[in-house]
């Protein structure tokens, strides 16, 4: 432990979770005020009337009055507000196959046939998001091209008869109504693709030698390279999809050669993350560089004009938009089984080398196996999307005689299925559930850590803790439950479906209401998607709503998919991370890094980067503080590659004892962090976890401090509702379960000990 001198002082440096936070709420003051940053990140401090930064209260440590200043980093602005960044949403099935290629299980070092598998799923995950991308374009040239402009707009329809017949034959009228819409969405998706955040803060040092380990938190999310070529392949082979409509046979045309073109370059990319990083996409970046891609954008977007002005005037029903939607649907799901195939022996092979020995509340989700389910979801939602538009389009215009694809038949019944059997399920979970919650009340069984942390309390206290803690240990042990059995059903749904698809078989009389429960649930889908984004950019508070999607999903680098939003995380961890090495400069200054929520993950990272680059002697003034975090239950299980249960131990080890864990057994957000397996024993909560040299195993007892927390191993178990008031602090009633950490007395015992204060 690093003795404190009469000069040390500590800076802490806050981050903020999900949905947004106000300045003045994360510094803890009634004002707040920048001091640095570019606006999209901000640094704040408290201030004062004049609104002049100042610092935080002084930190109380074994009866020392140590100097603290207060500092928050605030980056909920990436992804909250404005009609941009609300737009956004309409992406959610890109974002989800992007998020796919994250939750990947990791591939063991110096193992021939993981690496294969590695390399195969990760080529097979950005094919399926390259026909995502196609699959949207095609859809959209069906409500437009197809559904609008030749058979809406046709000479001689009742549809739209405000449009006066002269126009609908004048030259190159249907097919410039039909073109412009999709170009211009081509067009948007190519722009959005090219957003980034601009990081305003110095490159990160390299690692000092020996400093570096095995494996940390995040240390896979890097920029992707390729994203400019595949942003390049993705514009190529939409344009080329949308050339495929007026076509009557799509075998063997121009159109089709760049197509099959776009999908072999995504295979052949490089994975700087993952599996191989010197394969083909050296040369692939010379071929689909700046000047060609032009070339071959330039030639795509001529197709494009060629194939529909040929047509003109335009037919009733283009012959090209079945063959196409289905063959580029049946294409995509053929990605997806190989993925989910491909996937099997890979998260064996993980497991083995990985979790093998981990106890079952810490290994992966589904086994390591969550990426096909990831990626079924956003194939099945970016149909649905497309299929509800157009259905939504059809009743809009007043005409129900117009046709749509075959393949939107089963779609629509696979919705109206997974709707009904979606609800039904939700009924009887729901039913379980509050006679569970009756039982567990009424036999007077509370969890053996509220008798310790509510020793004290009356009988109605008492049992408000025990039911709010049980109701957080249930959400957290079962949300991904929830998520596996939604995308269950999807999937059993869309097996029935393809299988009636290929044997031609209508749907029987029995399930035509569910066709339309089915087009009305997509319609509502459409209809509420539009409705979110529109409010989304009138009222800032319903945006900030709408954020907590994008604060989870924009968290991660564009790997798999390019057409996301720009990851933010990328921006946030290097200038968390150069602003604490900037106050680390001053010798006499200790740094502890907070984050709630979330914002504990983004502080785990940029710690672990600051303890690569760090020298061992600044290493000893870095401290962590984690609040409401899932870094136990969620990160390392959803993105067992990216946030490995070693790695945080390795983190633990090499921050001895200064990363302190705030939780709440009534948070269902989040649990514990260091610790795991705990029990009481003879009256005493004991339990096994990380150990400040790295390894894990059994702890000591855990001690009750002054303000009544239960402290095991490195996690701060809180009581809720909170026992008393506490002189100088606010006052928080009630069971608070995932927010006012802050207001904790406990906060600043945990902020003393990270920052070595305190043993």
């Amino acid at each position: 432990m690093l003795m404190p001198s009469s000069g040390t002082r500590v800076v802490e440096l806050r981050v903020h979770g999900i949905m947004g936070t106000r300045a003045e709420s994360l510094v803890g003051a009634a004002a707040a005020v920048d001091v640095a940053g570019d606006g999209a990140g901000r640094i704040v401090r408290p201030a004062d009337r004049l609104m002049r930064p100042g610092p935080g209260p002084v930190l109380q440590a074994d009866g020392r009055f140590v100097p603290r200043t207060v500092e928050g980093y605030v980056w909920g602005g990436m992804t909250s507000g404005g009609a941009a960044k609300s737009a956004w949403a309409l992406m959610f099935p890109f974002t989800l196959a992007n998020v796919a290629h994250w939750t990947l299980p990791p591939i063991p070092e110096n193992n021939r046939a993981a690496d294969l598998l590695g390399l195969a799923a990760r080529s097979l995950l950005r094919l399926g998001a390259l026909l995502l991308t196609v699959l949207f374009v095609t859809q959209v040239a069906v409500v437009s091209l197809d559904l609008l402009a030749a058979q809406c707009l046709a000479p001689g329809s009742g549809c739209m008869p405000f449009v006066p017949d002269w126009l609908r034959r004048a030259s190159g009228f249907r097919p410039a109504v039909g073109l412009l819409p999709v170009l211009a969405v081509v067009l948007a998706l190519h722009h959005i693709s090219a957003v980034t955040w601009r990081v305003n803060a110095p490159p990160m040092p390299s690692p000092v030698p020996g400093n570096r380990p095995q494996k940390m938190p995040g240390a896979s999310l890097v920029a992707d390279p390729d994203t400019p070529t595949l942003r390049s392949l993705h514009t190529i082979a939409a344009l080329s999809a949308l050339a495929l409509p007026p076509v009557g046979s799509p075998v063997g045309t121009v159109q089709m050669v760049v197509l099959v073109f776009a999908a072999v370059g995504v295979l052949l990319l490089d994975d700087p993350t993952g599996a191989s990083p010197d394969r083909a996409g050296r040369w692939l970046r010379l071929v689909v560089g700046r000047i060609p891609c032009r070339i071959l954008v330039i030639a795509s977007a001529g197709l494009v004009l060629w194939s529909a002005f040929a047509q003109d005037p335009l037919p009733t029903k283009l012959p090209g938009t079945n063959a196409t939607v289905e063959g580029i649907a049946a294409a995509l799901i053929v990605v997806c089984v190989l993925f989910g195939i491909v996937v099997v022996p890979a998260a064996l092979l993980a497991r083995k080398a990985f979790w093998a020995d981990d106890p079952r509340e810490l290994r992966p989700w589904a086994g390591g196996w969550m990426s096909p389910v990831v990626l079924a979801t956003a194939a099945l939602l970016g149909g649905g999307f497309g299929a509800g538009v157009a259905v939504t389009v059809r009743k809009a215009v007043g005409n129900e005689g117009m046709d749509l694809p075959r393949g939107y038949e089963p779609v629509t019944l696979l919705w109206g299925v997974s709707f009904v059997l979606t609800t039904v399920i939700g009924l009887i979970l729901g039913a379980v559930t509050a006679a569970y919650r009756w039982r567990a009340a009424h036999t007077g069984k509370a969890p053996p850590e509220v008798d310790l942390l509510h020793e004290s309390a009356d009988d109605y206290g008492h049992a408000v803790a025990a039911r709010a803690w049980r109701r957080g240990r249930f959400q957290r042990h079962h949300l991904h439950h929830l998520l596996l059995g939604a995308g269950a059903v999807l999937c059993g749904g869309a097996g029935v479906s393809i299988w009636m698809r290929l044997r031609d078989l209508g749907a029987p009389d029995w399930l035509k209401p569910f066709s339309t429960v089915g087009v009305f649930a997509l319609g509502l889908l459409a209809a509420n998607l539009v409705r979110v984004v529109y409010q989304a950019v009138r009222k800032p508070d319903t945006a900030r709503t709408l954020g907590i999607l994008a604060d989870l999903a924009c968290f991660w680098p564009r790997e798999a998919h390019p057409i996301v939003p720009p990851c933010y995380a990328l921006k946030v961890i290097p200038e968390l991370a150069a602003r604490a090495a900037e106050h680390l400069t001053d010798r006499d200054t200790r740094v502890v890094v907070t984050g709630h929520s979330h914002g504990s993950l983004i502080a785990a990272i940029a710690v672990s980067r600051l303890m690569e680059t760090l020298p061992p002697g600044d290493r000893e003034r870095v401290g962590l503080v984690t609040a409401g975090s899932p870094l136990q239950w969620a990160y390392p299980r959803a993105f067992p590659g990216v946030v490995p249960h070693g790695s945080l131990a390795e983190l633990h080890g090499l921050l001895d004892g200064r990363w302190r864990a705030l939780c709440r057994g009534t948070d269902p957000l989040g649990g514990g962090v260091t610790t795991w397996r705990r029990q009481v024993v003879a009256s005493k909560l004991i339990g096994v976890g990380f150990r400040p040299d790295g390894t894990s195993g059994p702890l000591a007892a855990a001690t009750l401090t002054s303000s009544g927390a239960l402290v095991l191993g490195g996690d701060h178990w809180l009581p809720d509702p909170a026992l008393q008031p506490t002189p100088g602090l606010r006052w928080s009633p009630g069971v608070r379960r995932h927010g006012d950490y802050l207001a904790d007395p406990e906060w600043d015992l945990a902020v003393a000990q990270a920052a070595g204060l305190v043993l």
